[in-house]
């Protein structure tokens, strides 16, 4: 009766609030956590734009990629005709170019990490579970892998493959899914001996099931946040390969050929380098602050 007047609006209100917090999921904290993060969603609105701008910006632009402007060679960014962003030495329109690039460094950033996310999470989370010999031999295969020098064999796969688009891709992936192995590895080890997975055994789920059914559905939280930092790795490789002749050919482009060219006439055109460079710049750091922000969000340390 002595805290009876004081403390009864409190625990009214604390009474309403405790099953809204209770009932909340842990992907809806997750989400109200990564909302929290200014940088991670100016990131994100940022690199919509981008993507957005590529996918469209060629289609509503007077100019092709490919086509030629004989008449505006080397042309300075201006604003008194249609090439905002100057042109090159071929009289191509620069900002079509840019936007043509990201278009195809961007869906080889993605589908190249996806891929390797793909057999990342298959190669980790079957040596995780099964564990024992397999899981050693498993793992010093990827150790050995890594004892490879990466760019150096994705600059070799490209040169005996070919340099088409679907080849650049997959010499990427074939080296770049190592990190997500040993990332799912680690986690499966310690879900493995949790009460689900103990249960399911005991019941006669087959082990292929258990893995992709029970293990794999509770590492996603950790795989969002290594894949958007696979992401950047991976489009600055294509970069990479692509600044060194071994990329997307002309008369395909993408930021590591514009950056390449770029170099070429950096004295006399400067705008050939700084355009495509600052894209790729600002897409980099884009996805790095996301990934921050996702991994602040979903880290049940953190939580």
């Amino acid at each position: 009766m002595l805290f009876s007047s004081k403390a009864g609006p409190l625990v009214e209100t604390l009474a309403s609030v405790q099953p809204a917090a209770q009932g909340r999921s842990p992907w809806a904290d997750a989400r109200v956590r990564f909302l929290r993060n200014r940088a991670a969603l100016i990131s994100l609105a940022i690199l919509l734009l981008i993507t957005l701008a590529c996918i469209v910006g060629p289609w509503v632009l007077p100019h092709a990629f490919d086509s030629a402007d004989w008449d505006a060679m080397s042309l300075p960014p201006t604003l008194k005709n249609s090439h905002f962003w100057g042109t090159d030495e071929s009289g191509r329109d620069l900002l079509v170019r840019c936007l043509i690039g990201g278009r195809i460094s961007l869906m080889v950033g993605l589908l190249a990490t996806l891929a390797s996310v793909a057999v990342g999470i298959a190669w980790g989370a079957t040596a995780g579970f099964l564990g024992g010999k397999i899981d050693g031999l498993m793992m010093r295969i990827v150790d050995m892998m890594y004892a490879i020098p990466y760019l150096l064999i994705a600059i070799l796969l490209v040169t005996i493959l070919g340099r088409e688009f679907y080849l650049v891709v997959l010499a990427i992936t074939a080296f770049s899914w190592m990190d997500m192995a040993r990332v799912v590895r680690g986690q499966t080890l310690s879900l493995r001996t949790m009460e689900f997975v103990e249960a399911a055994r005991a019941i006669g789920v087959p082990t292929r099931k258990i893995i992709f059914s029970h293990i794999v559905p509770n590492l996603l939280g950790i795989v969002v946040i290594y894949t958007t930092v696979t992401v950047p790795g991976v489009i600055l490789t294509e970069s990479v390969l692509s600044f060194l002749g071994l990329g997307i050919q002309e008369p395909m482009t993408s930021w590591g050929v514009l950056i390449e060219d770029g170099t070429k006439v950096m004295e006399v055109s400067p705008w050939m380098m700084l355009f495509p460079g600052a894209m790729l710049s600002v897409t980099l750091y884009c996805f790095n602050f996301i990934g921050d922000g996702l991994r602040d969000a979903l880290d049940p340390k953190d939580r």
